[in-house]
C-alpha cells in the first residue's frame, strides 16, 4: 500500500504487515537525531553486507531486490539479486517501479515552490487553499500539520481495505486494481470518520494529507498535479523514467514487476504490477527508477544550488518532529532516520507488489535507493529496510535482525532490527 507512517497505540499484526501504535506525544520542532550524515562523512557501504541484506529479502518472500548507492564524490554501486518477475528474469535496477509514498516527497516540493510564491501560506488552515466545501468548517488544521501527518485527518484508504494496515488481495483486486476514485471523493470518505485529534497535538500517518495536498496544487495552479509534477520537477531534472499517469494502470517501458503477497501463504504471489493509482494519487502513484529518486533526492537536498528550493524552504523540510517509532522523525514530506553514521533523509513506499526505501545524506552526495518487489509480507519490508544501515554505514544489522528476516513470513519470528520499520507499510 501506499503508506509510510507509524502506528496508532500498539503494536499489531495483521497479515504480516506490523502497524506500530502511534502514541498521544506533542510534538515539538527540532533537528532529527544529533547528527546528519554527510557524504563526506558517511561510510563507504558494505558490499558484501549489503548483498547479504538484499538475499535475506529475497528469502524472506521477495522474488527479487536491488540497491543503487551512489556516492557523488566517487563511483556508483549497484547490486542486484533474484528476478524481476517470475519468469525468471533477472532484476534489474536500471528498469522503472511503482514508488508508493516516495511520492510524498514530490508533493511537498511542489507545495513549498507555492509557497515560495506567496500563494500558500503553510501556517493558515489549508482548507482556504482547496475548493469550497472540500473540508468542513472549523477544521482548521494547516498545511504544515497537513504535510506533516499531524493533521487529525483520517486515512481514507483504510476504508478500501479490509482493515488498517492490510494489503488484503481480496482488498485489492475488488476496490484497487481497476476502480477509478476522484481525490474529492476520498477525501468525503475520509471526511465521514470526523477529526482524529486536535490539530499539531500527534503523529498520525494519513494518505488524505496529501491527497489534499494534490487538490491544493491543482486549485491553486489551476492545473492538473500531473501537469505540475511534469513542467516543475521532471522537465527541469531530466528525470527520464519518471511519469504520474493516473488513472492508466500500465507501466510503459521496461519495468520491474510487483507481486502482491496472498493472505492465503499457500497460493502463489498475485502479480500486481498493473493497477489504479487513482485511489493514492498524488500521496503514492508516482513511477520512477533509482537513477531518477537519486537525482532528485540530491538536488533537493542541495537547496538553491539544486534548482528545486530554496536553502530555507530545505531547512523546513528536513526539521523533523518525533514519532513513535524510536529514531525515526518526519519533516514536511521527508521522513528522517538515525543510523549508526547519522541522520539521512528521504522516504519510504509500499504499493501493492513494490517497496522501495530512497534516503540521502543531508549534503544529497550520497544516496541509496533499494527496492524488492514484493508486499504484504513484514519479514520482506525488515530485510529490506535494514539494506540501510551497510549503504550507509558499512555496518551489518544484528543477527536477532538477520534472524529475523530468515524467517520469512514468520511474523512471530523474534527481531531486533537495525533500522526500524515505519507503521505505514502501505504507500
Amino acid at each position: 500500500m501506499v503508506r509510510n507512517g507509524f502506528a496508532r497505540s500498539a503494536t499489531v499484526a495483521v497479515t504480516g504487515v506490523v502497524l506500530a501504535a502511534v502514541g498521544a506525544t506533542t510534538a515539538v520542532a527540532q533537528p532529527a537525531g544529533d547528527k546528519a550524515a554527510t557524504g563526506g562523512n558517511a561510510a563507504a557501504a558494505d558490499p558484501a553486507a549489503v548483498r547479504a541484506a538484499l538475499e535475506r529479502t529475497v528469502t524472506a518472500g521477495a522474488p527479487g531486490a536491488f540497491a543503487e548507492i551512489r556516492d557523488h564524490v566517487g563511483p556508483k554501486q549497484s547490486f542486484a539479486v533474484g528476478k524481476a518477475d517470475l519468469d525468471g528474469t533477472p532484476m534489474n535496477a536500471n528498469w522503472r517501479f511503482r514508488v508508493g509514498s516516495n511520492t510524498k516527497m514530490f508533493t511537498s516540493v511542489l507545495v513549498l515552490r507555492l509557497a515560495e510564491r506567496g500563494r500558500i501560506d503553510l501556517d493558515k488552515p489549508l482548507r482556504d487553499y482547496l475548493p469550497a466545501g472540500t473540508l468542513p468548517a472549523g477544521w482548521d488544521m494547516t498545511g504544515r500539520q497537513v504535510m506533516q501527518h499531524r493533521s487529525g485527518i483520517f486515512d481514507h484508504t483504510n476504508d478500501l481495505l479490509e482493515q488498517q494496515g492490510e494489503e488484503t488481495t481480496k482488498a485489492f483486486e475488488e476496490r484497487i486494481r481497476n476502480t477509478v476514485y476522484k481525490p474529492a471523493d476520498m477525501v468525503a470518505m475520509s471526511v465521514k470518520h470526523g477529526q482524529q485529534f486536535t490539530p499539531g497535538s500527534k503523529y498520525a500517518y494519513s494518505n488524505t494529507n496529501y491527497v489534499l495536498l494534490g487538490m491544493a496544487i491543482e486549485h491553486l495552479t489551476g492545473g492538473s498535479y500531473a501537469k505540475a509534477l511534469r513542467k516543475q520537477i521532471i522537465e527541469p531534472l531530466k528525470l527520464k523514467k519518471t511519469s504520474y499517469v493516473v488513472p492508466s494502470k500500465a507501466i510503459t517501458g521496461k519495468h520491474v514487476t510487483g507481486y502482491l503477497t496472498n493472505d492465503d501463504r499457500t497460493k502463489p504471489l498475485l502479480d500486481s504490477t498493473e493497477q489504479n493509482g487513482s485511489w493514492v494519487g498524488s500521496a503514492g502513484a508516482v513511477i520512477s527508477s533509482a537513477a531518477d529518486l537519486d537525482r532528485f533526492l540530491t538536488k533537493l537536498l542541495k537547496g538553491r544550488s539544486g534548482g528545486l528550493l530554496s536553502d530555507a524552504s530545505v531547512k523546513e523540510m528536513t526539521t523533523a518532529l518525533p514519532t513513535p517509532t524510536a529514531k525515526v522523525s518526519y519533516g514536511l514530506g521527508l521522513r528522517a532516520i538515525e543510523l549508526s553514521c547519522g541522520t539521512v533523509y528521504g522516504h519510504g513506499g509500499i504499493v501493492q507488489g513494490f517497496q522501495t526505501q530512497s534516503f540521502a545524506t543531508r549534503d544529497g552526495k550520497k544516496t541509496a535507493v533499494v527496492f524488492g518487489n514484493a508486499s504484504n509480507n513484514t519479514s520482506v519490508t525488515q530485510g529490506l529496510t535494514n539494506t540501510l544501515e551497510p549503504a550507509f554505514c558499512s555496518t551489518e544489522p544484528p543477527a536477532a535482525s538477520r534472524r529475523s528476516a530468515d524467517h520469512g513470513a514468520d511474523r512471530n519470528a523474534p527481531a531486533a532490527p537495525a533500522v526500524p520499520v515505519t507503521d505505514d507499510t502501505r504507500v
